[in-house]
């Protein structure tokens, strides 16, 4: 019998809701919690980077060629099959988390370290000059500066982080693809799941776009104003 293309069941498309919002906040959890990883470790290897302290410095730029020139998948692989070989096993959920946030903080330390080599040098001794510290002006004055010009690299960053989890279904993670897959498997119901699937991912992904837009717009017009 062949299925008839091209017609949608709603009815289908509704007795999935559930399975696939349980994925969707799974997928959030877990996305944000390696955006999260990301910016702290893009933090503090763009300052390593940046004021270019010895030994730890190349151990920063090692790691950040490392995780911008190998795939997300397998790097996950190698946390989820090959750490356990040595003793070091993980969650679906732990692994998911720390790759995504590995490879961000490779991507976010390039991204903070632009942006603070955009600062004019003058700032720090302006800064110095009216009795800050190094770490004060840096914090103060230096930081808020260079988040500020990173803006659009930073928001691009976590849109593409947050799409890079459409890969957890390879080490079992529930996630949206997972979910798909797995009722597409058991149901063929392809047309019906993958529609929910961009949904989904609409939603996830969309509002994360929209506000960093207007932030984007917000610190341009703080900037430069009209």
């Amino acid at each position: 019998m062949i299925e008839e293309v091209g017609i949608v069941d709603l009815d289908v498309m509704t007795s999935y809701l559930p399975l696939y919002k349980e994925a969707l906040f799974l997928t959030m959890r877990v996305g944000w919690k390696g955006v999260f990883i990301a910016v702290m470790i893009g933090l503090l290897g763009s300052a390593i980077l940046h004021f270019k302290i010895p030994i730890v410095k190349k151990v920063v730029s090692a790691y950040t060629q490392l995780f911008r020139n190998t795939p997300l998948l397998v790097q996950l692989f190698f946390i989820y099959f090959a750490l356990p070989k040595i003793g070091i096993r993980v969650s679906p959920e732990s692994c998911g988390t720390w790759g995504l946030g590995l490879l961000g903080g490779a991507y976010m330390t390039e991204t903070f370290r632009s942006g603070l080599e955009n600062i004019p040098r003058i700032q720090f001794e302006s800064a110095e000059s009216l009795g800050m510290s190094r770490g004060q002006a840096f914090h103060c004055v230096i930081l808020p500066q260079a988040i500020s010009s990173s803006a659009p690299g930073l928001v691009a960053n976590v849109v593409f982080l947050l799409k890079e989890t459409s890969v957890f279904s390879t080490i079992s993670l529930m996630d949206l693809m997972f979910t798909a897959k797995d009722l597409i498997g058991m149901y063929a119901k392809t047309i019906e799941c993958l529609t929910l699937l961009v949904l989904f991912y609409l939603i996830m992904l969309l509002p994360v776009s929209i506000l960093g837009d207007l932030l984007e717009r917000r610190l341009r017009h703080a900037e430069f104003g009209d």
